[in-house]
């Protein structure tokens, strides 16, 4: 039986040598550098509405446009 997320939670997350802050919320997903306050954030409604997948399609078409 899984828990309820029903508070945020930070994990510290290693990625080819960089660290960074990943809080998991009701709202959400944000992943930060670590010691930083912005970074990239998704809400649970655009990750399961597909709009994330179509987000990143739309933006490797572009680069591979303009690159």
């Amino acid at each position: 039986m899984a828990t309820r997320l029903d508070k945020t939670l930070k994990r510290e997350l290693e990625v080819e040598g960089k660290l960074y802050t990943v809080t998991i919320s009701p709202e959400g997903v944000k992943i930060v550098p670590k010691g930083a306050r912005k970074g990239p954030e998704i809400t649970w409604q655009t990750l399961l509405s597909g709009d994330a997948e179509l987000r990143r399609d739309l933006n490797v078409s572009v680069d591979a446009y303009s690159g």
